[in-house]
């Protein structure tokens, strides 16, 4: 998200945020998710100024649902290739280098998604 509210095609600025990661949903399974609260705009890159964003619009979500998933799986990539990964029980398999690149694979075709309300 900082990468995208820096971009001056997007909004220029250099923003704060709150993030809470969450690992399971409502329905009490595991599903890890982050919510994140951000402001309405950013400091200049200056430090000088505010700069508001668009009225009703922040960021562009297919940007950021992308650019997350391609930062995240990279990232998860190498702490795999540093073994600083565990995995257990039903999961174990995944600690070969074959089936955790399967399932990245995997997560790099399935599209992910972000929720963004209004500003």
């Amino acid at each position: 998200m900082l990468t995208i509210a820096a971009d001056p095609k997007h909004l220029g600025a250099r923003i704060g945020i709150t993030s809470v990661l969450h690992t399971w949903g409502s329905a009490m399974t595991h599903h890890p998710h982050v919510h994140m609260i951000v402001p309405g705009g950013g400091i200049s890159p200056d430090g000088q100024r505010w700069v508001s964003c668009r009225p009703g619009f922040f960021l562009p979500v297919r940007v950021l649902s992308r650019l997350f998933r391609r930062l995240f799986l990279e990232r998860l990539t190498a702490l795999h290739q540093a073994g600083r990964l565990s995995f257990f029980g039903n999961d174990a398999h995944l600690a070969g280098a074959q089936s955790f690149a399967a399932l990245l694979a995997a997560s790099r075709k399935t599209e992910w998604v972000v929720y963004a309300k209004r500003p």
